[in-house]
């Protein structure tokens, strides 16, 4: 088994080091072993793990869902509905953030189409919005 330092596993993997400190404080990864100085050592595992929680979240995981992905991955009883449930839920979540936006990018719309080019920041349908009733009673 090959044994990597902090430094050298970031740079297998495309992280900074200090993204590493930050993945094992949250405990998402942790090192093999250290070495007699107290160094931090990775094996290639590791390498498989920061694969993991990286494709994770480009799939829109948060570190905490990916953390429990990673738990459910060590438990022998776990199985592939376990992962599928994860899943759904994730897919429920983007759905959810879909339908949020598109009622942002509809009002933002409306008010956009408000507005007219020449005219004064005073009558400007996003700065009244923006500022709600307070724009109105401004000295």
């Amino acid at each position: 088994m090959t044994l990597l330092t902090i430094g050298k596993l970031a740079k297998q993997a495309g992280v900074k080091t200090d993204t590493l400190r930050y993945y094992e404080q949250l405990e998402l990864i942790l090192p093999a072993q250290r070495s007699a100085s107290g160094y931090r050592l990775y094996s290639d595992n590791n390498i498989k793990q920061l694969a993991f929680i990286r494709r994770a979240q480009t799939l829109g995981f948060t570190l905490d869902e990916i953390k429990e992905l990673l738990e459910l991955h060590q438990q022998p009883s776990a199985q592939c509905g376990d992962i599928q449930q994860r899943a759904e839920l994730k897919i429920a979540q983007i759905n959810q953030r879909m339908a949020d936006l598109a009622q942002i990018k509809l009002g933002l719309e409306q008010l956009h189409a408000q507005c007219h080019q020449g005219a004064s920041l005073e009558q400007c349908s996003l700065i009244k919005h923006f500022y709600g009733d307070e724009h109105d009673n401004k000295t």
